[in-house]
């Protein structure tokens, strides 16, 4: 019997971008997009302690991605169930009306998914990930699996870029800055690092934050009050920056926990290594 590909498989756009390093940039910038949002950043803050999870957060997120796109079929769905019954026991209060309520309405898990991979998408297409608008649209199209996982019905995400965009269109009267953004705000340009760590942060973690600040929306920069720097300007940040951590050797990357690359690898066959190349 043939090993499993998962949902996705090495034929897929998905299955080349996500192996790329500049995921990481573009998952900040999908918390950034995120927590303008009020209902959704709120039901982040009121459950969790996200000044001191925030690193558990963000790692839980890149394994629940790394799981979908690179795991077996039954690994993706038990990583789907546990995210669905975590959302169902969880809540939030709006500070303004008392109402209560639940954390996995359609209407936030949408927000997530779309926030994400709009970020992936402009990230790794911003920085030079070669993708003709056809294949765009098929990255967007394919990662209806991960939104059908975490509960959302299908046929109600956008299936491509023109869909992806009148949906942010629809839901931006919506979008504020409010504390709770504030905070991740705070969060991602500062995080509380050991005394040790102090000059890495300034020098590392700084510049990745403002880059993936830096790629946001002209509306976000609006809505945060932070100006960004001319778009030419942070394209060819984006680039230089891809391009520099494209030149780490893959095979060390991905080493880094929890090596779903590398497994699945190792169940497929080598043929099954992701690249740009590949795409299409």
């Amino acid at each position: 019997m043939d090993a499993d590909p998962g949902f996705f498989g090495p034929s897929s756009v998905t299955w080349q971008m996500h192996g790329d390093p500049m995921m990481w940039v573009a998952g900040i910038r999908a918390l950034y997009l995120q927590a303008l949002h009020p209902p959704t950043v709120r039901g982040v803050l009121q459950n969790s302690d996200f000044r001191r999870d925030a690193w558990g957060r963000l790692m839980r997120t890149a394994n629940f991605v790394g799981t979908t796109t690179y795991g077996t079929t039954e690994a993706a769905e038990r990583a789907g169930a546990r995210v669905r019954k975590i959302h169902s026991m969880l809540g939030a209060t709006d500070p303004d009306t008392g109402e209560r309520y639940g954390i996995d309405e359609p209407e936030l898990l949408l927000w997530v998914h779309c926030a994400e991979i709009d970020s992936y998408l402009h990230v790794l297409r911003r920085s030079g990930f070669r993708l003709t608008d056809a294949q765009a649209d098929r990255y967007i199209r394919e990662n209806r699996v991960g939104a059908e996982l975490v509960g959302l019905d299908a046929e109600q995400v956008p299936g491509d870029q023109t869909e992806l965009a009148a949906y942010f269109e629809k839901v931006r009267p919506e979008l504020a800055a409010g504390p709770e953004a504030r905070e991740v705000d705070d969060f991602l340009r500062r995080p509380p690092v050991p005394p040790l760590l102090l000059p890495a942060r300034d020098l590392l973690w700084r510049r990745v934050a403002n880059l993936a600040y830096a790629a946001l929306p002209p509306y976000a920069h609006e809505l945060y009050g932070r100006p960004a720097p001319r778009p030419a300007a942070v394209t060819q940040r984006l680039r230089l920056t891809g391009t520099l951590l494209r030149c780490i050797p893959a095979r060390l990357r991905w080493q880094l926990p929890p090596k779903h690359i590398l497994r699945a690898m190792a169940r497929l066959g080598p043929g099954a290594r992701p690249a740009p190349y590949k795409v299409g």
